[in-house]
């Protein structure tokens, strides 16, 4: 499913015009996409919660030459689904 079917499907179910579904669907993206960004983790009920996580930097291995390198620090985000969309995925 791509961002213009959820916008697609919007429209059709809510009875809003497809400029109203556009402009709706892009603003719940940019507030998640904002929350992410600030650090904060994003739980949405019956769905799952999206963390943001720091990991510390470490030596690694190019496994082509065998040189060692410095691997840096950065931040990565982890989804973890609720107990629900689980069972909704496995009784599908």
């Amino acid at each position: 499913m791509t961002k213009a079917d959820i916008i697609e499907t919007v429209s059709g179910s809510c009875g809003f015009s497809k400029k109203e579904s556009s402009e709706l669907v892009e603003c719940v993206f940019s507030l998640i996409k904002g929350c992410l960004e600030s650090g904060e983790d994003l739980k949405i009920s019956g769905f799952g919660k999206f963390e943001v996580k720091q990991k510390n930097s470490r030596r690694g291995r190019n496994p082509q030459t065998g040189e060692t390198l410095e691997i840096s620090a950065r931040r990565i985000l982890s989804f973890k689904p609720s107990q629900l969309l689980k069972d909704a995925v496995n009784n599908a």
